[in-house]
């Protein structure tokens, strides 16, 4: 079923954002482990905690999110941030070329992939 999924997301997008979805598990690959999670709206990544972030093609971009524990400034590849918990930050973004994930996109998935392994609640404890 899940691979039926993750099959649907990848017909929804032409040959150029399918690249731009697998330069994006490439720079997850690099970060450390995870599971993938296909559902209708996105396929997310979790890490050994909690989901961290998602992605998927969509026509000629890549559509998704992360967490952070702190709300970006103004990017035009980020959307939207919006509040997701108490200490929890979502940002919904858009990539639309190879170019746009770049070193500083890499390090706010390298900290979003820190939420996923839970070190935003270590923090607290």
């Amino acid at each position: 079923m899940t691979d039926d999924i993750v099959k649907q997301h990848m017909e929804n997008g032409t040959p150029k954002s399918r690249a731009l979805y697998d330069r994006f598990v490439e720079i997850l690959d690099e970060i450390g482990p995870y599971t993938t999670h296909p559902a209708k709206s996105t396929i997310t990544f979790k890490g050994s905690r909690r989901g961290f972030c998602g992605a998927h093609p969509k026509k000629d971009s890549l559509i998704g999110y992360f967490d952070l524990t702190r709300a970006l400034e103004s990017d035009p590849r980020i959307r939207s941030v919006s509040p997701y918990t108490q200490k929890l930050f979502v940002h919904q973004f858009r990539i639309v070329s190879m170019e746009e994930m770049d070193a500083t996109f890499q390090a706010w998935i390298r900290e979003a992939y820190r939420v996923g392994q839970g070190d935003h609640i270590q923090k607290t404890e």
